[in-house]
């Protein structure tokens, strides 16, 4: 697969093709999750999910959150580092993927959740959505919107030259694994433009004003926080109790 390095042609919309992480075995899986730990450690997707979360939930508060997609774990542990009284359980397909992640983990179909409706006060769906066409991105995120109690919370790719480039020009220099030099490109080529995302996610049953996408640059990773309709329900409330506090605070003091 070859596209140019230009920002123009090319990179106009997402080109699928099958990543090998998805056949390996456990040796070659477990270098390349070491790898993509160091990646988010180091490039960025730590920063920007603790960027998100901070804006959701104060750092003393108790939450619940699935991981989906969890493979090593290590988006999972960021949280846990930084948010004590937090509930992480960890999710992947394949179980071989799981065998660092913090527990308690769960090997099933992300298409098909095992929990219940509102199960947990957030979902995390981390380099995960750029995997499937765009019609499946679609069911999967209408899914993982069900068992979330307060809001989706997804993290991907962003398309680009310069992230499809990274992978293969810094190889030699931090020792990154063939297959993570295969599927890394793969990955950029599949991932997302921040309207693209915003659009399937609303197709998946998001409102317009449920959903807040930002990109995350220089890291070239862009994110979506998309409200349930519990969560919004609760916010108007919380707006309209405000408000006829406020009246009532002005009328008592006019009289």
């Amino acid at each position: 697969m070859r596209l140019p390095l230009s920002s123009g042609k090319g990179w106009s919309h997402r080109v699928l093709k099958p990543e090998l992480l998805e056949t390996a075995g456990r040796a070659l899986a477990e270098k390349n999750l070491h790898d993509m730990a160091r990646i988010n450690q180091w490039f960025g997707p730590h920063r920007a999910l603790l960027r998100v979360i901070k804006d959701l939930v104060s750092p003393q508060e108790q939450f619940s959150l699935l991981d989906v997609g969890a493979g090593s774990g290590d988006m999972g542990n960021c949280i846990l580092k930084r948010f004590r009284h937090a509930r992480v359980v960890s999710l992947d397909r394949r179980s071989i993927h799981l065998h660092n992640a913090q527990s308690p983990r769960v090997a099933a179909d992300a298409f098909q959740l095992p929990f219940s409706s509102r199960a947990f006060d957030f979902v995390l769906c981390s380099s995960l959505l750029h995997h499937f066409p765009d019609s499946e991105v679609i069911k999967l995120a209408a899914e993982l919107r069900r068992v979330a109690r307060r809001a989706l919370i997804v993290l991907d790719l962003e398309r680009h030259p310069l992230a499809y480039s990274f992978l293969p020009m810094t190889k030699r220099l931090f020792g990154w694994s063939p297959l993570t030099v295969h599927d890394g490109p793969v990955s950029v080529a599949a991932a997302f433009r921040p309207a693209e995302l915003a659009a399937l996610v609303r197709a998946a049953g998001a409102g317009a004003d449920s959903t807040i996408v930002r990109r995350h640059r220089p890291w070239f990773r862009i994110s979506a926080v998309v409200w349930t309709r519990s969560a919004e329900k609760a916010e108007q409330n919380a707006a309209r109790a405000e408000n006829t506090s406020h009246r009532r605070m002005v009328s008592s003091a006019a009289g």
